[in-house]
């Protein structure tokens, strides 16, 4: 891993807090990610099942993480079970967790090899009046692809029919949806570290540059400061690839006299940061550019105001919806007549179809409750956006902030986001 060791403190919380939440003589049960395959005998980067290391802080494949309420033979609070390294897999793969420094990652006294789960199991199970199954209920999931942990589910349930089955995620959903302090350090971190990056584009950017030269900027001062890398794949839309929300070819020139969206981030010890700006490929904002970027960073302004404890996304959502009616009527987008005779689709959808925000964390899309109000502690990007395809311009703007019990905290407050602030730091190119 190229970021710097995490304490175990914060994954012993993490786990105290989950373990109260759990129904009494219970167990849950986290199964790492597979180690993807691609073709012949290669493989993709491994990614780490989010809940299982929020719970432990074990960032290697084959893991399986068992955490206990109460009431077991000998009170255990959480069992690790890793992967059994050797001489030869320390050679070819390089060297992996040893019992011991499984322990002093994960703060867990009882660490086995996998191969030993069944037998160390057996007595658990037979005393458990709930077991707690893990599995990916992101509302936005749109996977086919089976996963580890559903086959683990599906084959414990075959062994153990009579069991009392039960969900982990509505109770993760909401755990990890409030950061602690551990947390806000890591995805300020990567905060900071896209700062850099993003500092490096605009001494870079210049007529002629290709989109893929911007990502291979972008990458190469995130890894030299110990990202993990992207923490999406990156968006470097030029011109009217801006007006493609996902755009993520990046093959174009960037053009004299368009803008580039860049929605690109770092990602740091497995916490994400999520950042949009659009920059002008000459280095000067055209009047009807900056007239479109300036009336969406009002819009991302004021959606982030609304970010207090006791908030609800549904007013939230309309209350952000008015705001940017009233811009796109002030640019000529819109007209009057069109807003009043919106139906169950708002007018200004046509030109604003994404939403303004999401919660952030371990995942970019992290997870958290839309339907209850809002609390301290959570992160939300905010990223109003204004497209264009007749003009072939489309403007984003995107940045993380943390909810307090006062006023938000924006973590990406030393990105610079003001035309004059961009246009001046490009001028010194």
């Amino acid at each position: 891993m190229r970021y710097h060791p995490l304490p175990s403190a914060m994954f012993i919380d993490h786990r105290n807090f989950f373990k109260s939440q759990l129904e009494g003589q219970s167990l849950a049960v986290f199964v790492s990610n597979d180690q993807m395959p691609t073709n012949a005998d290669g493989s993709m980067g491994f990614k780490q099942n989010s809940d299982l290391f929020y719970l432990c802080g074990i960032d290697q494949e084959e893991t399986l993480l068992v955490v206990f309420s109460d009431a077991f033979t000998g009170n255990p609070d959480a069992l690790l079970f890793i992967r059994e390294t050797n001489a030869h897999i320390a050679v070819w793969e390089g060297e992996k967790l040893s019992l011991e420094a499984a322990r002093q990652q994960s703060g867990i006294a009882k660490v086995y090899w996998m191969r030993d789960f069944d037998s160390v199991m057996r007595p658990y199970f037979f005393q458990a009046q709930h077991i707690y199954l893990n599995e990916n209920e992101h509302t936005r999931r749109s996977i086919d692809v089976e996963t580890r942990q559903s086959r683990f589910n599906r084959d414990l349930k075959a062994k153990l029919p009579l069991h009392n089955f039960k969900r982990c995620a509505p109770i993760m959903h909401r755990i990890r949806a409030v950061k602690t302090a551990h947390e806000m350090e890591y995805i300020q971190q990567a905060c900071n570290i896209t700062e850099m990056g993003f500092r490096r584009l605009l001494t870079f950017l210049k007529p002629g540059v290709f989109e893929y030269e911007l990502e291979a900027e972008l990458i190469h001062e995130f890894i030299r400061n110990r990202a993990n890398g992207f923490a999406y794949g990156p968006i470097i839309a030029s011109g009217k690839n801006a007006c493609v929300l996902h755009y993520v070819e990046n093959t174009s020139p960037c053009q004299d006299g368009d803008l580039v969206l860049i929605d690109a981030a770092a990602e740091y010890a497995n916490y994400a940061s999520d950042l949009t700006r659009c920059i002008p490929v000459n280095g000067r904002f055209s009047k009807r550019q900056k007239a479109v970027y300036d009336a969406v960073l009002r819009v991302h302004r004021f959606a982030a105001s609304l970010l207090v404890p006791g908030q609800r996304f549904d007013d939230f959502n309309t209350r952000v919806g008015e705001c940017m009616t009233e811009e796109l009527l002030q640019l000529n987008l819109l007209k009057s007549a069109d807003v009043k005779a919106q139906t169950a689709v708002p007018a200004y959808k046509k030109y604003f179809m994404h939403g303004t925000s999401h919660f952030l964390g371990l995942d970019v899309h992290d997870v958290g409750y839309f339907h209850e109000p809002i609390k301290a502690g959570m992160v939300f990007t905010v990223e109003p956006g204004i497209y264009i395809p007749e003009e072939g311009l489309g403007i984003r703007i995107e940045n993380n902030f943390m909810v307090t019990t006062t006023k938000p905290l924006d973590l990406m407050q030393n990105i610079p986001i003001e035309t004059e602030a961009i246009e001046a730091l490009m001028a010194e190119r």
